[in-house]
């Protein structure tokens, strides 16, 4: 069981407006319960992630977020990737670099190979945020049965 949490700063067709960063430590801490082994946190123009975890694959150095090689794509994830050791093999093999052993990480690796169709090559449970930075895009997804929750609710945008 983990817990993630995010806002995206919307303030335009291409801009992002600044996000605050409280919101999302709060947010983030709020889901405590959820994952009391860690916590992380991405921010960037426009975007904050955070992530609660509770340790189960790759103890020492799964913490989230997890980013790519050039850290331009980025991901909070709950949940539980069932195939995730043949998605490895297959990634490292299109020479895809790992620097962590948990099923998280062949999230950003898929992304980039498979774009937005990444999500079919999933076997599990879960629900996850993945930042394109180079895009500004942010990309929702839950498991096809939604055994992990996954909500959208949106804030005010300040006048």
């Amino acid at each position: 069981m983990c817990g993630i949490s995010g806002v995206i700063g919307l303030s335009g067709e291409t801009t992002h407006a600044p996000v605050d960063s409280n919101l999302v430590q709060r947010m983030t801490q709020a889901l405590h319960h959820r994952g009391p082994d860690a916590d992380g946190y991405y921010f960037n123009k426009g975007i904050g992630l955070g992530s609660r975890r509770l340790s189960i694959i790759d103890l020492a150095g799964g913490d989230q977020p997890i980013h790519n090689e050039d850290q331009t794509v980025w991901v909070v994830f709950n949940g539980e990737i069932y195939n995730y050791q043949s998605l490895f093999h297959t990634l490292t093999q299109k020479n895809h670099r790992f620097y962590t052993k948990t099923d998280t990480e062949t999230i950003v690796h898929l992304y980039e190979e498979f774009g937005d169709d990444f999500v079919q090559h999933l076997r599990g449970m879960f629900a996850l945020a993945l930042w394109d930075a180079k895009r500004r895009r942010l990309l929702l997804a839950r498991d096809r049965v939604g055994i992990k929750f996954l909500r959208h609710i949106p804030l005010p945008v300040p006048a």
